[in-house]
């Protein structure tokens, strides 16, 4: 999956990240993403090692990927 251009003039992009175990890990994860400026929403899943994040236009993914690292987190790719 890629980034795909929503109805309301959002954009959804599911991420792959390693290294989630729990709610704590997704907390971590969201909080970052989610200070990146554009994000609306951020929904981490480390049972399925995936982040799908709402954002106003394309994530630049190295911003994406320089937030994960912070939570202590790899970002694997886009799912």
């Amino acid at each position: 999956m890629t980034a795909q251009t929503d109805t309301q003039g959002s954009v959804t992009t599911v991420y792959k990240v390693s290294g989630m175990s729990c709610g704590h890990c997704e907390g971590a994860v969201s909080g970052e993403i989610s200070e990146i400026a554009g994000v609306g929403s951020v929904r981490a899943v480390a049972s399925a090692g995936e982040v799908t994040v709402v954002s106003e236009a394309p994530l630049d993914d190295e911003a994406v990927r320089a937030a994960v690292d912070e939570a202590g987190f790899e970002l694997v790719g886009r799912a």
